[in-house]
Parts: C-alpha cells; sequence; structure tokens
C-alpha cells in the first residue's frame, strides 16, 4: 500500500508539471507611463513658473539658454520642431519677447498649440527710459521679478495647463495653491521689514525691478546706460554720486550678465558697493525663484537700513 501510495504521488507532481508547461500563466500588462504635457517656454523665470505648477506632469524645454542675453535671442531649428510637437507656448509678453516670438509662430504649423502670455491682465508699468523703449517697447516686462506679479503670472500657466490637459485639473491647482501660498509668505516677510526703515531708494544696474519696488513702495534708481556701456560720462558719473549721497546708498545692485569691474568701479567712485541680484533671465547659482527673490529681497532690505 505505502509503495502503490508513492507512485501515485509522483504520477499527480508530474501531470501538474506538464499542465504547468502547457499552459503558461497569464500576467497583467504593465501599466503605461502617462504622457506628459509637452511645454514650450521663453526663458527660465517662465520655466521656473512652469516647473512650480507642472512638476512632473509637463516635460518643459526652455528657448533661450542661460547665460544667454534674452532680448534679441534668435530660435534655433530645434526650438521650432519643439514648438510643432508641443501643446503648450509660455512667454511672459509686454515685448520681452517682441524681437523673435512673431516670426517663430509664423515658422511653425501647429494648431493645437496653445499660447501662454502669462502677464496677461497685468496692469504695466510705462517705460521712460529711451534705452527701454528701444529694446522693449512701451511697456515695462519685468513682471516675473515682483512676487504679486508672480502670482499672476503663475495663474495664467496655470490656467493654461488646465485648458491644455484637463485630465489632471486637480494636480495643476493643487501646486498652483502651494507655490502662491510660498510667494505670499515671502512677500509678508519682507513687507513688514521695509515698512520699518524710512530708506525707501535703492539703486540698479538694469531697470529691471519697477514691479518689486511697487511691491513694497520701494523707489528704484536705474544706472543702466554707465553700468551697460562702458566708462560712464562725467555728468552721468555726478548725478549718480550727487543720488547715492543724498539718499546714503550703500549697495549697487548688479545682473549677473553686467560686466563687474565696470560695476565695481563705479560703486568705489560713489563709496557703495556692487553686489549681484538676480533677474531669473537665466538660472544662476543653482537657486529656484523663491530662493533667488529672498536672497534679492534681503540684500535689497540690508541696503535700505
Amino acid at each position: 500500500m505505502r509503495k502503490r501510495g508513492i507512485i501515485g504521488l509522483v504520477l499527480v507532481c508530474i501531470m501538474v508539471i506538464f499542465a504547468g508547461c502547457g499552459s503558461p500563466v497569464a500576467t497583467s500588462p504593465a501599466p503605461e507611463t502617462p504622457a506628459k504635457l509637452k511645454v514650450v517656454v521663453s526663458f527660465n523665470a517662465m520655466r521656473e513658473f512652469a516647473e512650480a505648477i507642472g512638476k512632473d506632469k509637463v516635460e518643459i524645454h526652455t528657448i533661450i539658454p542661460d547665460g544667454t542675453e534674452p532680448h534679441n535671442f534668435e530660435p534655433k531649428a530645434n526650438d521650432l520642431e519643439n514648438l510643432n510637437t508641443s501643446s503648450v507656448f509660455i512667454i511672459n509678453g509686454l515685448g520681452m519677447e517682441k524681437a523673435w516670438v512673431d516670426k517663430a509662430l509664423q515658422a511653425v504649423d501647429n494648431k493645437k498649440l496653445l499660447v501662454v502670455e502669462a502677464a496677461k491682465g497685468i496692469t504695466p508699468i510705462t517705460n521712460i527710459d529711451p534705452d527701454e523703449i528701444e529694446e522693449h517697447g512701451q511697456y515695462d516686462p519685468h513682471v516675473w521679478l515682483s512676487l504679486k506679479g508672480a502670482e499672476i503670472e503663475a495663474k495664467n500657466i496655470k490656467d493654461g495647463f488646465i485648458t491644455a490637459d484637463p485630465a489632471n485639473k486637480d494636480y495643476y491647482e493643487k501646486n498652483y495653491t502651494e507655490f502662491y501660498n510660498q510667494l505670499e509668505q515671502l512677500y509678508s516677510e519682507f513687507d513688514t521689514k521695509v515698512k520699518r526703515v524710512s530708506n525707501k531708494n535703492f539703486v540698479t544696474g538694469h531697470a529691471a525691478f519697477a514691479y518689486l519696488a511697487q511691491d513694497f513702495g520701494l523707489v528704484q534708481n536705474s544706472v543702466e546706460d554707465v553700468f551697460a556701456e562702458g566708462e560712464p560720462s562725467a555728468k552721468k558719473l555726478k548725478e549718480l554720486t550727487d543720488y547715492c549721497q543724498e539718499y546714503k546708498i550703500k549697495t549697487i545692485f548688479v545682473e549677473g550678465m553686467v560686466s563687474p569691474k565696470v560695476s565695481e568701479a563705479l560703486a568705489n567712485e560713489v563709496g557703495a558697493k556692487a553686489e549681484k541680484i538676480y533677474t531669473l533671465e537665466g538660472k544662476e547659482d543653482n537657486k529656484d525663484y523663491i530662493q533667488s527673490m529672498r536672497d534679492n529681497l534681503q540684500k535689497i532690505y540690508n541696503s535700505l537700513q
């Protein structure tokens, strides 16, 4: 009986093995990775906002490389191809991309491309400097350097993402709310600080901070023509010196793409120091938008005291 039992057990095992070989075990197919929303942005600040809202749901191509002057840039063939295959194109607007954007859009054939003008709805500041008017047009485009302006630009980008990708509406709304709260927290922190100081004047090399000044009731004095065009004239240097003495200016803020040698020489002339400030036209020092703006605001606040 024991022998028969062993033989029976062996037969059962053989049948199970052959049954397994003849009928492969069905497996569930691996889930497909959802396609990301393809987005093209004009320059770094627009990328910062797009990343904050889109996070891992978007694939971003930036047209203007970091360290490149954005105003006279010419898109490459690769940039146009990206526009042809993308769903959203984000520009700042207000003349920031005026030198090339219309030509680029005419060169692509993409009927589904949604163009988002991030500065739409902003009350623009009118340019009065002749060089700025020639470069940008009637209005100052540097909205992204204002925390309040960033809130509006981020909302326009969020709305654009929802239009192009409604299935992820809640995701974009959540990310926008988080980013908005970060902006508000930073604004509230420095609004409280700035209100405590009586001096409201600061000096910049590039006339890019008028919207930031508007946020906090500050006065920006730009010496862009001095910083950007080589040696200053005696008249301009006298005006700058008088201004710095009158308002006890300790710091002249200089953007990254301006020659530090010229700015340092000018700062020495007026008894001030030259200090770097971020314009966010390109990514610098591996800082994101919030980190860069916190750094800017802290430096400006320190200069007012």
